[in-house]
Order: structure tokens, then C-alpha cells, then sequence
């Protein structure tokens, strides 16, 4: 039973104390502080697809702000379960993550998402070319 609860050894050391902290300063900050991203040019539009696995669609906000798209996750996990017997630990994730695109060049208004097993799927379309305006070149000399 000792063997399913999680602990760390306790000793009284300088050197302890300060790996113990510097681990909880930066535990998360690696692979856990942002989602991963896939970003796929297909001709007319840009798939980007999203890691987002664990979250609920209701979870995941899109929001446009100029040329600048943000993608916001949040867990919260304070559902209260009753009657589902007796823990000896329960542990339970919060907390936020965000990433942020720069969109410009692409139709915002034709910005369509899904989210599918875990994948959140962003098609972005492209902006069409303007042609340039045509005009006569003088010729020097």
C-alpha cells in the first residue's frame, strides 16, 4: 500500500533544500507551459492543429484581437464527487495555458475550428493576392 503514495525523502540539507526548490520553481516549465502546435499550408488555407488533450471543448476559447489570434485552455477540475468511496489521495489539475498567432495576412472572418479527440483543428484561409494595379513604365535615354 506505501508503494501507491507518492513522497519524497525528507532530509535536512542546504543542498536538499535548494534542489527541492529550484524543482518546484521550474517543474512545468518544459513541455507543460504550452501545447503543442502544428501548422500545415494547404494552397488556400493553413491547418493549425492543436494538442489540447484532457480538455473539454467548452474549456477552449479562440478570440481575435487585430492581427493577433489567442488560443486559451483552462483546467479546472473542482467537480465534486460524492459517494465514490474512500481516497487516500486525490490529486486534481488547474490552471491555464495560452498561445498566440499572428493572423495577418489571413481572412479572419473564414476562420472555422473543431475540436476531435484531444486535437483542436484551426483552418485559417488566406487572404486573396491583390493584383497590382496596372500602369505605364516610362521609358529613360
Amino acid at each position: 500500500m506505501f508503494g501507491m503514495i507518492p513522497f519524497t525523502r525528507e532530509e535536512n540539507s542546504l543542498w536538499n533544500y535548494l534542489d527541492n526548490m529550484e524543482k518546484s520553481l521550474f517543474t512545468g516549465f518544459g513541455d507543460m507551459s504550452q501545447f503543442r502546435c502544428d501548422i500545415q499550408d494547404k494552397g488556400d488555407h493553413y491547418l493549425l492543429e492543436a494538442e489540447l488533450p484532457g480538455f473539454q471543448k467548452e474549456d477552449i476559447s479562440l478570440d481575435l484581437n487585430g492581427d493577433t489570434m489567442v488560443i486559451t485552455a483552462r483546467h479546472n477540475s473542482e467537480k465534486e464527487d460524492k459517494g465514490e468511496g474512500n481516497y487516500l489521495r486525490r490529486e486534481r489539475k488547474y490552471g491555464s495555458y495560452s498561445r498566440s498567432f499572428n493572423v495577418s495576412g489571413i481572412n479572419t472572418e473564414g476562420i472555422k475550428a473543431a475540436y476531435n479527440n484531444g486535437i483542436l483543428e484551426v483552418t485559417l484561409p488566406k487572404q486573396a493576392q491583390v493584383a497590382p494595379a496596372t500602369r505605364t513604365i516610362q521609358i529613360e535615354g
